[in-house]
Order: C-alpha cells, then structure tokens, then sequence
C-alpha cells in the first residue's frame, strides 16, 4: 500500500487514537480520506491537517454517531448520493470499559455492541460489493489480542473484538481468491485515548506500543502477495495471544482476571 493515488480511503473512529494516525498514513500515501465519527470538531482539525499538506480535496469530514443503529446505512447513502467509491474501509471506531460486567448500564452495553459490531458489520456489507465489482480494495477490521481469550472486566469488549477476528477471518476466507484484501488487526494495548476512556490496569503498560507500530505491521502484513486473514502487532503480544494454548481456560480467565481488576 504504497501508492494510492486516486484511491479513497474511509476510516471510522478517525478523530483520534489508531484511527486518526490511519488517516495520517493512508493521505501520506496518497489517499483521499473519509473521516468518520461523532466528534466533528475534532474531524476538522485533522481534515485542516491533512489539506494543509495534501491539497484542498484531500480530507472530508463525515460526522456521524456510529453508536446508532442505522449508521452505517446513513453513511453508504451519502457516499452513493455524492457518488464516491470506497477503496479502503478501515473499520477503527470501537470503545471498551473496565469494570464488573453489572456495572454497566443497559445503555453503555447496547452502544459497545453497536459501534463494535453492528457498525463494523453494516459497513462491510455495504461497501464489500462494490470493491469485488471493481476487483480492488481493503477492508481493515480492527480487533484486538483481547479477541483471543475471555476478559474478566472487559467481558463485552473482549467478546466483541473475538467477534470481529472470527468475522474478519471468514470474509477472509469468502474472498481470499479475490483481489480485495481483508484484515483483522489485533493491537495489544497501545498509546491512544481507549484507556483514558475506559480505564486500565497499570500492568498492562510494559506491553504498551505506539500507533506507528500499529500501521506499521498493518501495512507489512498487506503488502504481501497473499495478505494474512490477521495481523497481530508486537513479538510480546504475539506470545500472549498464543499463550492458552499452553495452559487452561480456567487459568488463563484467573490470570486476566488478576491483570484486569481495576480495583487493584
């Protein structure tokens, strides 16, 4: 993904954290980006960002709150109404918290579930057939090493990244015999506002990594003649997302369950 003139990218998520520094990348490369998510303020200072050193058309802003049922529909209706093709879709937008799974309200639970797997599903669908119609494109799942066992205080965030591996992996396999390339990225814990939002244990900030990290692996992976079905950011986080297989269950939950508590 190294030239991408003439390509247009949407990225959700994008007014910070991976999806701002995916928007970053992919202008740098040539890109015109699609910037999505609810606060459009901060949608406008990267857009000005972008245009500075691109060019006036290089970064459009799409506010929208991907927490609502019909989001997704509502942003394929304005990209066929404004007649534009989606090349890369990288779906970034995700929130998780850190607590006793009843501590959560009804509400927060129906808004984790929604941008973290409604969205990213609705968005795929829409725009996943008109990359095969053209024979080009990327969809870039973000999912995340929590996908790869339970997590005692992110039990729902946990369950919807292993739902966007198992997701990502199976259009993978739908399409693999396709020019289109399809990704899940799982990042560890990583240097970006998700753990100002939703809280998190200090043991976890040894394993920390950049963003940069992020798209680096992202862009290796994809450069690839046959791309991988996943991606997973970091030797350490690599380990860790292969360690149960060397242990059980029942120790691996214990085990998150002791780095996750917030109340330690």
């Amino acid at each position: 993904m190294k030239d991408l003139f003439g390509k247009t990218a949407l990225i959700t998520g994008a007014s910070s954290g991976l999806g701002e520094h995916y928007a970053l990348a992919l202008a740098d490369r040539g890109a015109k980006v699609i910037l999505v998510a609810r606060r459009a303020d901060r949608l406008r200072t990267l857009a000005d960002q972008i245009t500075a050193k691109h060019g006036f058309d290089a970064a459009t802003v799409l506010p929208a709150d991907l927490s609502v049922k019909d989001a997704a529909s509502s942003i394929a209706k304005v990209l066929k109404n404004r007649g534009i093709d989606i090349d890369i879709l990288v779906n970034n937008a995700g929130f998780g918290t850190t607590t006793n799974f009843i501590d959560e309200s009804q509400e927060a639970i129906s808004a984790e579930l929604t941008v973290n797997v409604h969205t990213l599903v609705q968005l795929t669908r829409a725009l996943l057939p008109g990359m095969l119609e053209r024979n080009y494109g990327t969809i870039i799942n973000i999912a995340s090493t929590a996908a790869f066992q339970s997590l005692p205080y992110m039990a729902l965030y946990g369950a919807t990244k292993a739902f966007v591996l198992s997701f990502t992996e199976a259009i993978w396999g739908e399409t693999r015999k396709t020019a289109v390339k399809i990704i899940a990225v799982c990042p560890g814990p990583t240097a970006t506002e998700f753990f100002d939002a939703g809280g998190s244990s200090p043991a976890l900030g040894r394993f920390i990594r950049t963003p940069e990290d992020v798209i680096s692996s992202t862009f290796k992976a994809l450069a690839k003649r046959k791309s991988p079905p996943l991606v997973i950011d970091g030797s350490l986080n690599k380990i860790t997302a292969g360690s149960s297989r060397f242990t059980t269950r029942k120790f691996a939950i214990k085990l998150a369950g002791r780095v996750m508590n917030p109340n330690k």
